[in-house]
């Protein structure tokens, strides 16, 4: 296939090949050799079923429960005693997880387990700080803190959990361990701003949204460095909480027609790489900003006019009526942006395009 064509997918079954049998296509043994060959890459294929939603929805109440849902009673146990919850039970995990991917094969369920185990980082070395009391910008508060508040003295907890993370990809190559390194990346594009900014919670909106917007875009680049060189997706997570990044810092900034201007272009080019890269979040992301920018500027014409809800009306009516003649026409119209792409695009878009 040529390179700047997006590759189609379909189903085949074996009443498919049967049938071409039939139409003497393939012979019988030719297609009872492709039967068996498809019936293993699928058996290799990751799927959605009931089983790994019930693998999933486990690994996500431990890791909700160990993170998210620690109260501040926990702060009794002193810094020595949640190092030690944190260190017996990332301890487990890990051996547990190891089990699982290395003796058992159970693929799933062993890379959650080991992902589990790198989010008790952020609690282990909020215990160690909470033993010594050294901060890298004095006492943030209690761990239960960490998730609502932006504060400089949680980056350690959060190059930790980066630093766990990519230790534990070097071991067990599980696309899901790159969930709680990008959202502590994420986190850390919030509190470095108190951090550079050498203020505690004196500093602006302007500062917090221009990190973020820079860091948001660093993270986007490394996610595409990365995409480019693996056939498994380590991107996703990265793509999504860089876009996080990327906008929630674009918006803080919006002031003038020109940055909304700026703002609807951008959004536009996000449309765009979801078309090149095959990533959906581009899109959902660039559709969002597109649909807000028009909110924008309906409002600022027609305000305080009866016409307003009408108008708005009227664009919802069209974001729906593009939505279906894109969903009827995806493949040619997808095909037609890759095949006006220019060269020099087509040569770094990753190989492995996934949705």
């Amino acid at each position: 296939m040529p390179k700047g064509t997006k590759a189609a997918t379909i189903r085949v079954s074996r009443e498919d090949l049967e049938s071409a049998v039939a139409h003497r296509l393939l012979n019988a043994e030719q297609a009872e050799s492709l039967w068996q060959e498809l019936a293993i890459s699928d058996a290799r294929r990751p799927k959605f079923d009931l089983t790994n939603l019930i693998y999933y929805f486990g690994a996500m109440v431990i890791i909700v429960g160990m993170t998210f849902m620690v109260p501040k009673a926990w702060e009794r146990f002193g810094g020595a005693g949640l190092f030690l919850i944190a260190l017996v039970y990332g301890a487990a995990f890990s051996v547990a997880g190891k089990i699982l991917w290395f003796d058992r094969d159970l693929k799933i369920p062993g890379g959650l387990l080991v992902t589990a185990a790198v989010c008790m980082a952020p609690l282990a070395i909020y215990g160690i700080e909470r033993q010594t009391g050294i901060w890298p910008q004095g006492d943030p508060g209690a761990y239960a803190d960490f998730y609502p508040w932006i504060r400089g003295s949680w980056i350690a907890m959060e190059l930790g959990t980066v630093t766990a993370g990519l230790v534990a990809l070097r071991y067990v190559r599980f696309p899901f361990i790159t969930a709680p390194i990008a959202f502590a990346l994420w986190f850390m594009s919030m509190d470095l701003t108190p951090l550079l900014t050498g203020q505690k919670s004196e500093f602006t909106w302007e500062q917090r949204a221009l990190v973020s917007l820079v860091f948001g875009a660093a993270m986007l680049l490394a996610s595409f460095a990365i995409d480019r060189k693996t056939e498994d997706d380590y991107s996703f997570w990265g793509y999504l909480f860089g876009n996080l990044a990327f906008w929630g810092g674009f918006v803080d900034q919006l002031n003038t027609q020109f940055d909304w201007s700026i703002f609807c272009l951008l959004s536009l080019s996000a449309l765009l790489l979801s078309v090149l890269l095959q990533r959906r979040v581009f899109a959902v992301f660039g559709a969002v900003g597109v649909f807000s920018y028009l909110v924008h500027l309906t409002e600022t014409i027609f305000a305080d006019s009866v016409m307003f809800p009408f108008v708005l009306t009227a664009i919802g009516l069209l974001v729906v009526f593009l939505g279906v003649q894109y969903q009827r026409h995806i493949d040619a119209v997808e095909n037609a942006v890759l095949s006006v792409a220019p060269a020099w695009i087509k040569k770094i878009m990753p190989a492995r395009q996934t949705q």
